[in-house]
């Protein structure tokens, strides 16, 4: 009779403090996602006086004929380096997946580079090359660089690896009997091509598309760079709540920007679940036939990629090294010396960078995997989990943009005015706005998504007979999740630390409407110099942030591939 009392009281204290770690991750995105996001959509519809102004501004918005034009030029710019990006990344990743050439490692590690680096850099090399001074400009390969034409190069080049990624895992799920099949039949390479590559593919092909067509919608670092008087919606929204203090209109803009990456956001998440659907497990990998004519052109295709991504980081490189481009190629250091960057504020803004990148990891990363394990491998609270696991989910469809839009709109407020009434109420957040933390947490939020579907993948690998055996056993279930869960998916928590870490080192967008005087960022700091003419301690910035993405992610795959040897990999 005792054991069963004690066995009752730990079962009730084990429901409590599940219910307790649930909700605790619940309030944590409702604070920090559901409320920035319902504040921007309140002030999208009230007049800069707080009174109710129904469709008024976004009647003003579509009706002013320079706003609407930025939001065709956006539309064509992403529209145009989504396709030139999937275009390349799907014949890249097709050379590596389906044909027989060497350093296929050299070219998708070479080809990986431009997620380690902030999307500024890409503009400062395409400026070293094709500006009114560029080197190939010089040569008399200039192009008309600031606006589209600059804008989309950029765009395209930060799409491609995001882009390779998924197709280099589309490509992965072939079934080699079709093309048996197919080779029996005597069918031509093309035809096999166009009737099995092709529809084997096409989710994740499309679900390339409309990611890739998100990133280059919504990107604040290259148009800010590159783009000249173009106008797209990344920037008019800057304009708008920096610039000209307007955050209504700037919630209005914020509102625009965030439906095309809610509907890619839709798209991604019903192409996915259908990719992995379409993959049969009598599936037998495909068998890469040696072909020499397609395999040099193959190999070839893949050291032109490697060549432009090598020279455009080349060229970056060289730029941070220059005393005065192009009258002094002087090489020096001096460009690295972060106390004369910034107004003397690079050291501190670069510090900065680097300590909000590991808060933000190491928080996120347990936050994430929390959420994740709460609401996966715990059968409580059915109806608060579906909806953890929902708000999880969301960021995935929000620009940073939006979210450093939100931001500014509920931390700054001193006081909550309830919708359309007279009455309000004392704000708890306000002392965030301008400290560290909101960088933290905007950081946290923008990248939750990836980190969560990751976390949540690994856990649906574990059998769940380990939380059911523990149960029985009378072993609470945190001793299984830190003893059993956590070893097992420990490769996946590092790779989520290091996703966080890499993106909010580099990431802008999130962060230029909420940094302050107080709290310099690199990545802001960036912007500024360039905008300001300093190109070159910009390029050296953007660089060190690239070094140190590049050493995290080479320390990753040493302790993985560490791992792999040793079998600790579930």
């Amino acid at each position: 009779m005792k054991n069963l009392k004690r066995k009752l009281e730990n079962i009730s204290i084990e429901n409590f403090l599940k219910g307790l770690i649930l909700y605790s991750v619940l309030v944590f995105l409702i604070i920090f996602l559901v409320f920035p996001l319902g504040t921007l959509f309140v002030r999208a519809f009230q007049r800069p006086d707080g009174s109710p102004a129904g469709f008024e501004q976004f009647a003003r918005y579509f009706t002013n004929p320079a706003m609407l034009q930025s939001v065709g030029n956006t539309f064509f710019v992403a529209i145009v380096s989504t396709l030139v990006s999937v275009g390349l990344a799907f014949l890249f990743s097709y050379s590596l997946s389906r044909k027989n050439i060497r350093f296929k490692n050299f070219f998708r590690y070479i080809g990986m580079v431009p997620i380690f680096a902030p999307t500024m850099l890409l503009g400062i090399a395409l400026i070293y090359l094709f500006g009114n001074k560029g080197i190939l400009t010089a040569a008399g390969l200039g192009i008309p660089l600031y606006g589209k034409v600059g804008i989309i190069i950029a765009e395209s080049i930060y799409c491609f690896p995001v882009a390779t990624t998924i197709l280099m895992v589309a490509f992965s799920g072939a079934d080699n009997r079709l093309y048996e099949a197919a080779d029996s039949m005597g069918t031509s390479a093309w035809r096999k091509m166009i009737t099995i590559t092709i529809p084997n593919v096409k989710y994740g092909l499309i679900s390339a598309l409309f990611v890739s067509f998100t990133y280059s919608f919504t990107d604040f670092g290259a148009p800010s760079v590159v783009g000249g008087n173009y106008n797209v919606l990344a920037t008019d929204v800057y304009k708008q709540v920096v610039g000209q203090q307007n955050f209504n209109m700037g919630a209005v803009v914020g509102i625009v920007l965030l439906f095309p990456a809610v509907l890619s956001f839709a798209v991604d998440r019903i192409t996915s679940s259908k990719q992995n659907a379409s993959i049969s497990s009598k599936a037998v990998p495909y068998v890469i036939k040696p072909h020499k004519t397609s395999d040099r052109l193959a190999a070839g295709f893949c050291w032109l990629i490697t060549a432009a991504m090598l020279l455009f980081f080349g060229v970056a490189l060289f730029a941070s090294l220059i005393k005065l481009w192009p009258y002094n190629l002087t090489l020096t250091l001096k460009n690295y010396d972060l106390t004369r960057v910034a107004a003397g504020a690079g050291t501190a803004a670069f510090r900065n960078s680097v300590l909000i990148a590991l808060a933000a990891a190491a928080m996120g990363t347990v936050a994430c995997f929390l959420t994740a394990y709460m609401t996966e491998r715990i059968q409580k609270f059915p109806k608060t989990r579906k909806l953890t696991y929902f708000l999880g989910i969301t960021p995935l469809a929000i620009p940073g943009t939006v979210v450093g839009l939100s931001y500014i709109l509920f931390f700054n407020a001193s006081w909550f005015g309830i919708p359309f009434t007279s009455y309000a109420l004392q704000s708890p957040f306000y002392a965030l706005y301008g400290t560290i933390w909101i960088v933290i947490f905007a950081d946290i939020i923008h990248f939750f998504s990836v980190p969560f579907t990751t976390a949540v993948t690994s856990l649906k690998r574990l059998d769940k007979e380990f939380e059911t055996v523990s149960e029985s056993m009378g072993v609470p279930f945190y001793h299984t999740l830190g003893r059993v869960i956590i070893p097992l998916c420990l490769p996946a928590i590092i790779e989520m630390f290091v996703y966080y870490f890499v993106n909010a080192l580099v990431t802008v967008s999130a962060v230029v409407f909420i940094y302050s005087a107080r709290v310099p960022l690199a990545a802001v700091a960036i912007v500024n110099l360039e905008g300001a003419g300093d190109t070159a301690p910009a390029a050296a910035m953007c660089m060190l942030l690239l070094f140190i993405n590049l050493g995290v992610r080479l320390i990753y795959e040493a302790i993985r591939r560490h791992q792999e040897k040793k079998g600790q990999r579930p």
